[in-house]
């Protein structure tokens, strides 16, 4: 039987992982990021592949740097490894130890969104597409060659929670076919077209605050792209508000403007109709609780306060 090695991270590592134990193929070891602290320092927290992993008695390894553990990988006697938002680059010397490399899920068609954020990114930047990418790791950043690719569109709807949620699910659903492919030697990989790539740096948090004179669509883009962290923001009265959940507008004036009673903003181009909003330090509420009780008024300039 051919023998794996695991390395992910986020919730969006979990179902793959979990697609891999349910077929039976043998995980000899998961890596995946060290325990970090709570907010509050009182409680250590276990990544999600960490929390999973430990439900089915799992060898689980969690270096500060993997190149740490290259002696162990190297003497492992594993034939494949998988990498899914592992979060750390994995050295040359490591990627070379097994038989057929290590393999990366990465959430964009490459050679698009190279990097850290590519789900956010094509929100952001109002993408009608987007896909999961099965890539052989190298020495340079997500731009190894590649087996398979599969697309799906972005709903007008989405945001990058549900559309994580998507892209996790497809990777689970085709990794035991690209696994099998791989391990009897039917795999293509075909090389990048390295200028025609772009990337998506990791997101920082002083991205989400809104500029009202951006267009309609742009801002939400930024509310979808970054829910639910860090989240599009604006000020008002010195106080920020989040703004959780939109939908566009045909209704127009002056950019920040409020413009009716029921939390519709106008923007460079059209407006936005805001449906969740949460106040710094309270929770998310919908609009007709949120009128209630704020200041947030039709008239209001939200660009000027």
């Amino acid at each position: 039987m051919h023998k794996i090695i695991f390395l992910g991270t986020p919730k969006f590592a979990v179902p793959i992982l979990d697609r891999i134990i349910e077929n039976k193929l043998e995980i000899i070891c998961v890596f995946t990021q060290p325990p970090k602290k709570s907010n509050r320092g009182q409680k250590i927290l276990n990544s999600p592949v960490h929390n999973y992993a430990e439900k089915f008695n799992l060898k689980i390894k969690t270096p500060e740097n993997i190149k740490k553990e290259e002696n162990f990988i190297k003497t492992a006697e594993f034939d494949l490894g998988i990498v899914v938002a592992y979060g750390q680059i994995i050295p040359e010397s490591i990627l070379k130890s097994c038989k057929y490399g290590f393999i990366n899920i990465h959430a964009s068609l490459l050679p698009k969104y190279r990097g850290a954020a590519p789900i956010q990114r094509s929100l952001i930047n109002l993408e009608k597409f987007t896909g999961i990418s099965f890539m052989k790791l190298n020495n340079i950043l997500d731009s190894g060659p590649i087996c398979n690719q599969y697309k799906i569109p972005i709903d007008k709807t989405d945001n990058s929670e549900t559309l994580s949620k998507k892209l996790s699910e497809l990777s689970a659903d085709k990794i035991i076919q690209n696994i099998k492919l791989i391990l009897s030697n039917k795999a293509t990989f075909v090389d990048q077209m390295h200028n025609e790539a772009s990337y998506a740096e990791k997101i920082s948090k002083k991205e989400g605050k809104i500029n009202w004179n951006e267009s309609a669509q742009n801002i939400l883009g930024k509310i979808n792209g970054l829910f639910p962290y860090p989240g599009a923001w604006f000020e008002f009265k010195k106080e920020r508000y989040k703004i959780v959940k939109s939908e566009l507008s045909e209704l127009t004036g002056e950019p920040g403007e409020v413009l009716d009673d029921l939390l519709t903003v106008g923007c460079g181009k059209n407006s936005i109709k805001i449906l969740e909003i949460q106040k710094q330090g309270k929770k998310v509420q919908n609009t007709s609780s949120f009128i209630l009780g704020n200041k947030i008024k039709k008239g209001v300039s939200l660009k000027h306060e």
